[in-house]
């Protein structure tokens, strides 16, 4: 089948092959899906550029929808034929994670730094990035990590509520818990940045500031829910217009850098909250005096595939999307097949674009 291949870290395009084989057949209590679109996630070029580990050669991507192909033996939840969203976090539903409401942390399905590959090509066995591969025709998961939806949906909307959706607009909704009438900034509006945007908007905030470089991106935040844009020169002005030199109630980092996460934190209001979504590097760090972190009363509390539940949120998401409180179409640059797949990743690098979408 074809898919993308990373050979290296640091690798400045993928290969692209059509010779690529699952080395094995679908097992007791797993589904094989045929991919149908796949989106380009941030956190797979942060693999790329080694910011995050990459067990490369390997076959990234893992915001996808595809169609079931075949189940294993014990599978009930879908059957041939269903249309699903793959999901990055299969919750197992019975540890302490999920009977705690914190199914995003579950790790009793899949160990995100301990799985088994699943393709090879010719000699060179792939693995995955976090036990799930999307640039590739056809997957192989646990039950868990599928979760059927209407087959009216199409599959690009599908797959990004597979990842950035659920990142951005689950960080509002599940970790701060917005409270209506708050204000609010968010730094980096890319996909799920977007999606934290049209979240706050959902929770009733009464300002939201959108932080970028790109002013493209910034006119689409306004679009989608934004009062208030900066570049990031300026965010510290226009945030005391809003604020009034107090500070916001709620920001939230959509980047995964230590500078914007500073950035982030020093907006906040005393005894406000930071949320930080981004998915920084592990060498990256971020320094706080004991006495500011007493004082100002704030909290600074990381968000993991925004706190979602995903048997929940994936439906609750798509209803939204059917109301039309959710514009889901306005964040996809669609792409027919893998060949624009470096193209993709170049733009991103550029900031130019927001999620970009591969249909197979």
């Amino acid at each position: 089948m074809r898919g993308a291949i990373l050979h290296n870290v640091h690798d400045a395009e993928l290969e692209i092959r059509d010779d690529i084989e699952l080395v094995r057949a679908v097992g007791p209590g797993e589904v094989h899906v045929r991919i149908r679109a796949t989106g380009i996630c941030h956190s797979d070029l942060s693999a790329i550029d080694g910011v995050l580990p990459a067990p490369a050669p390997c076959i990234l991507g893992h915001e996808a929808s595809g169609d079931v192909l075949a189940v294993g033996a014990g599978v009930t939840s879908v059957q041939v034929g269903d249309k699903v969203i793959l999901c990055l976090i299969p919750p197992c539903g019975r540890c302490r994670f999920c009977l705690g409401n914190q199914a995003n942390l579950c790790d009793s399905v899949v160990n995100p730094f301990d799985t088994e590959p699943l393709y090879a090509v010719g000699d060179t066995v792939l693995s995955s990035l976090g036990g799930i591969s999307s640039w590739v025709e056809e997957a192989i998961l646990p039950e868990q990590g599928v979760i059927r939806i209407d087959p009216a949906v199409p599959y690009d909307v599908a797959a990004i509520v597979g990842c950035a959706v659920t990142t951005g607009v689950g960080a509002v909704i599940n970790s701060a818990k917005l409270a209506p009438g708050s204000t609010v900034a968010v730094y980096g509006c890319g996909g799920v940045g977007m999606s934290v945007i049209q979240g706050a908007r959902l929770a009733g905030a009464a300002e939201i500031l959108a932080i970028d470089f790109s002013q493209g991106k910034l006119d689409l935040a306004r679009k989608l829910g934004a009062t208030h844009v900066a570049k990031p020169k300026d965010a510290t002005e226009v945030g005391d217009q809003i604020h009034g030199g107090v500070g916001f109630d709620v920001t939230f980092e959509a980047i995964g850098r230590a500078a914007t996460i500073r950035d982030a934190y020093d907006s906040a209001r005393r005894g406000g909250m930071t949320i930080v979504v981004g998915a920084g590097g592990m060498e990256d760090m971020v320094e706080f005096s004991a006495f500011e972190l007493f004082f100002f009363e704030r909290t600074l509390k990381g968000s993991v595939y925004g706190s979602a539940d995903v048997r929940r949120d994936f439906p609750l998401l798509l209803d939204l999307w059917r109301a039309g409180r959710l514009d889901l179409d306005a964040l996809v640059t669609r792409h027919a097949g893998l060949d624009d797949i470096n193209d993709c990743l170049t733009a991103m690098r550029q900031g130019d674009e927001v999620r970009q979408v591969i249909e197979f």
